[in-house]
């Protein structure tokens, strides 16, 4: 990835610092994105001491005209851009029939109409230079029912397919699109999920309460692990993929 410019969101921690880390050691210059200016800053400043090429750029996925002036301002300060992460997600747990409009809302507005305004805006860039490659991080939720998560996995879901049908019509421009879909991840997005110190062992074993089986291999992913998944697909080795669903959770959907 050396002299490409990559745009991640979602960086200020979890899985999305972990892109911005991995795809900046390769050679790429990244755009750390995301709406906590503090915790973002605090980021980019590591990662520029540890002597790799980041920048912060905060700002509010969720806004249109937003998300249009991030990218004209890091093509601006860093050149074309050659990837884009859609990294940026919130969890909102409650029973599907239960649910707050509020929280709906949120869950929608970032993990859909968030990673729809950031590709909209990336994409209609790259068609003119017939080049690109995108990837979304998504969920293995996406594609198998969880209790408590109607609102995550549905918008997990629509991303996924979002990013697929995007692909299809870019594939035209040279311009790949392709989904990363974690399971269980040791970041503060799961352990926000435990209610107590058996939350770990419950996630590797599974609960049969909850309809969940646990995780084949018996780990965590570490969100180096998702990170290295979506250089992957974002690399020219992947030159041939496009428009794929490549699920990083140790066998937690059985291979789904």
């Amino acid at each position: 990835m050396s002299e490409k410019i990559a745009l991640v969101t979602g960086a200020a921690g979890g899985i999305g610092e972990a892109v911005v880390r991995t795809l900046a050691e390769r050679g790429a210059s990244v755009a750390a994105v995301d709406k906590d200016g503090h915790r973002l800053s605090a980021v980019a400043g590591k990662l520029a001491a540890d002597g790799l090429r980041v920048r912060a750029f905060p700002a509010d996925v969720t806004a249109s005209a937003e998300a249009e002036r991030l990218v004209a301002n890091v093509e601006d300060a860093l050149g074309p851009l050659d990837h884009l992460v859609n990294g940026a997600g919130v969890l909102r747990l409650g029973k599907a029939r239960e649910l707050a409009d509020a929280d709906w809302a949120a869950t929608f507005a970032v993990n859909v109409t968030g990673v729809f305004f950031m590709s909209r805006a990336v994409v209609n860039r790259m068609v003119a230079r017939r080049s690109g490659s995108i990837v979304t991080i998504a969920s293995n939720a996406a594609g198998t029912a969880r209790m408590d998560m109607a609102a995550y996995a549905a918008s997990k879901a629509a991303a996924t397919m979002f990013t697929k049908c995007l692909g299809l019509e870019a594939a035209q421009y040279g311009i790949r699109c392709n989904v990363v879909a974690p399971g269980s991840t040791e970041t503060p997005m799961l352990t926000s999920m435990w209610t107590d110190e058996h939350g770990r062992t419950a996630t590797l074993e599974g609960s049969p309460g909850a309809y969940k089986v646990g995780i084949p291999l018996g780990k965590l992913a570490r969100p180096s692990d998702v990170a290295e998944a979506v250089a992957f697909l974002l690399s020219d080795h992947a030159s041939h993929i496009t428009m794929h669903d490549l699920t990083v959770d140790g066998g937690a959907t059985l291979g789904v």
